[in-house]
């Protein structure tokens, strides 16, 4: 078996035995446009950085059960590691097959977590047959790149934070197997948070543990001194910035806090990633959620993530700092000149209003969205084999009361996730959530049967903590008052899958242009929804905020005329802009500089 080109001991980093450093940054490829890959790439080597680190997303490549596992195109993982490559960068590979990263699911596919009774990141022999057959076509991959073959690859991780969720050890030890037999050779680590108790976790013997933190790494390299003696200290994931949660502010993170955290472990001989170097956006529903133990926390279709380098590419003020940080960690004081060409602001459209054609009514767009699918209970979201979208909910149910004495109800929803809009005979009665729908939509009858319609959105499944996995739709059912209505029928609305059937019905805007550039879209006047441009799915929007503007990368604009449809879910809008500045909402301080994580 060829030697690993990375090697420790007494505490010391090599590379083909040489003294080492990594300094690295985290670039996603499933979240940045290819045709972007190159340009983000040169600007992570430009920061001063030797090496690129990224996840690979299992439901991305794989997101129908039976289904071959996809890496043409987008999801070419090969090309984007070859692009890597040809910037001089090496490259360290995360297969998960769990990777949190404010990812839908995590990363796990929800064919995959909605299997009943499955067990989830353990020794679970459907689960890790699942992996087996993944691994099976992604690993080839990934092994005839590592550096043994000629190729960037140098380090391979094992799970990912496993000691914030679980304690199988024996799971942990199966999937650096897994990895071994099929032919990784590189380097192998786990990685966890920075103190005792995540290291309780999801360190195993043998391996190299890192850190995932973004401050007090003093206090963790002592940890690591002490519980892993002989080991280099790396920061795996350095948190520099931190995402964002629809109804929260647009969280920041201090350039001069960031670069002196940085200096701090890098002062320490320690190696670093900043997580992320460049966020990119989470396109079309990919965006996951958290869950705080009382509600739901969809993150928004951003991930800039505050990183050195812009979502749009734009090097920031946090960018020059950590090169700094970066070059004076390789003994060089006076930074080299940057590329004119790093520097230039990418191309973006004029500004300008677009008038919005309306389209159909919500409610007849998504009655009309597919095949209506029985059931005495309602079926959740795994049910009926959809991973995103909207499912349509629909039964008749008697409201109490009397034709000359209305009376009033409770309706509600037991076990919603995440948020239902609901109609009685047509008319729309509220919306409830994750937190309201127990208490659920006072609704008045008269004894008759009346026809309930509930559509109900995922928003993004949850993707950190023991919630990971959770299912999607309505799980419980629905009550009036005390008294169950059974015999629905759901349908699903498959949005990442709408052509231009669908599209056909929704509103509308168009724009002209001559050259390709990226723009900036705000939506003034709507409430929530879903958004498509020249049929891709561009991502959720939302007017609780913060995000204001939605990122459109030029590769996504073509020459000529260009078409915006809008599925509104609440008040529709009169019209769009495109801007020529991103607008990410009010800011606040993030976690990490707050709580000192």
């Amino acid at each position: 078996m060829p030697e690993s080109i990375l090697s420790y001991r007494e505490s010391a980093l090599f590379r083909a035995g040489e003294p080492h450093r990594i300094l690295a940054g985290a670039i996603h490829y499933f979240r940045v446009h290819p045709e972007q890959w190159q340009d983000r790439l040169r600007k992570l080597r430009a920061m001063g950085a030797n090496t690129v680190d990224t996840y690979v997303a299992w439901n991305f490549h794989q997101p129908r059960r039976g289904e071959a596992a996809d890496f043409a195109g987008w999801r070419d993982i090969g090309r984007f590691i070859d692009l890597a490559a040809s910037e001089g960068l090496d490259v360290i590979v995360r297969p998960g097959p769990y990777i949190c990263a404010e990812w839908d699911n995590g990363g796990f596919p929800a064919w995959l977590t909605g299997i009943p009774g499955i067990g989830l990141r353990c020794l679970d022999p459907v689960f890790t047959g699942a992996i087996e057959e993944w691994f099976d076509a992604l690993l080839p991959i990934v092994a005839s790149r590592q550096t043994s073959n000629g190729g960037p690859v140098v380090a391979v991780q094992i799970e990912n934070e496993y000691g914030s969720y679980g304690d199988d050890k024996d799971y942990l030890r199966w999937n650096r197997r897994a990895l071994v037999e099929r032919g990784i050779t590189e380097l192998l680590f786990t990685a966890d948070g920075g103190n005792d108790y995540f290291l309780d976790g999801g360190a195993i013997e043998g391996t190299l543990a890192t850190a995932t933190l973004g401050s007090r790494g003093d206090e963790a390299v002592a940890t690591w001194q002490r519980r892993r003696p002989g080991e280099p200290f790396f920061n795996v994931e350095f948190w520099g910035g931190w995402f964002d949660h629809w109804t929260e502010h647009h969280h920041v993170r201090d350039v001069a806090d960031a670069a002196a955290e940085t200096r701090k472990i890098l002062d320490l001989d320690g190696s670093v990633c900043i997580y992320m170097a460049h966020g990119g956006t989470n396109f079309g529903l990919w965006s996951g959620s958290n869950h705080d133990g009382k509600k739901l926390q969809p993150t928004v279709t951003s991930y800039d993530s505050d990183a050195p380098i812009a979502e749009n590419g734009a090097l920031t003020p946090k960018f020059h700092a950590l090169r700094a940080e970066f070059f004076r960690a390789q003994g060089v004081q006076e930074l080299p000149e940057l590329d004119p060409s790093l520097l230039t602001s990418a191309p973006v459209l004029p500004a300008q209003t677009l008038p919005v054609t309306a389209g159909m009514e919500l409610l007849d767009v998504v009655r009309s969205a597919g095949e209506p699918v029985p059931g005495v209970k309602p079926l959740s979201f795994d049910q009926l084999g959809l991973d995103a979208g909207m499912v349509l909910y629909a039964a008749d149910a008697v409201l109490p009361g009397l034709p000359d004495s209305p009376a009033e109800a409770a309706l509600r929803i037991l076990g919603l996730n995440d948020r239902a809009h609901v109609w009685v005979d047509g008319v729309f009665a509220g919306v409830l959530d994750d937190v309201t729908a127990a208490e659920g939509l006072k609704v008045t009858g008269t004894g008759a049967s009346v026809k309930l319609e509930i559509l109900v959105e995922n928003q993004g499944r949850i993707n950190y903590g023991p919630l990971t996995g959770h299912g999607k739709g309505i799980l419980g059912g629905v009550l009036v008052n005390q008294r169950y209505a059974f015999h629905w029928t759901q349908t699903p609305v498959a949005l990442t899958e709408w052509g231009a059937e669908e599209l056909g019905k929704l509103a509308s805007a168009e724009f002209q242009v001559d050259t390709a550039a990226d723009t900036y879209l705000a939506l003034p006047g709507f409430g929530k929804g879903f958004v498509w441009i020249n049929g891709f799915l561009l991502g959720r929007y939302w007017g609780v905020g913060p995000q204001i503007t939605l990122y459109i990368p030029a590769p996504l604009i073509c020459q000529g005329l260009n078409s915006i449809k809008v599925l509104e879910l609440e008040s529709p809008g009169t019209a769009v802009e495109l801007r020529t500045e991103p607008d990410l909402g009010p800011v606040e301080a993030g976690p990490v500089a707050a709580a000192g994580l």
